[in-house]
């Protein structure tokens, strides 16, 4: 798991057939490999802004969105209550 700051929501007219309905969040995970953002399955409603617990576990992801031929990988499992305390601020 990583943390990470959600910069946005992705809107798409076309997506894979198991991403229809699931909302999409860009995530810029901090302190990571990564300096990337990476594309999150959204599924606790988060606002732009917010300190968020990303997983790459893709096989859990694959199970939420209910298709084992996904190409998701990433999900928000949380929201960081109190951010001033985890950033360090």
């Amino acid at each position: 798991m990583l943390l990470g700051t959600v910069e946005g929501h992705a809107t798409s007219t076309v997506k894979h057939r198991s991403l229809r309905g699931v909302k999409l969040a860009l995530v810029q995970p901090m302190r990571s490999m990564t300096v990337e953002p990476v594309l999150a399955v959204d599924r606790i409603g988060t606002a732009v802004g917010d300190l968020v617990m990303i997983s790459s576990d893709g096989r859990g992801t694959r199970e939420f969105v209910g298709d084992p031929t996904s190409p998701a990988r990433w999900t928000i499992v949380g929201i960081v209550d109190n951010a001033k305390d985890v950033a360090g601020t």
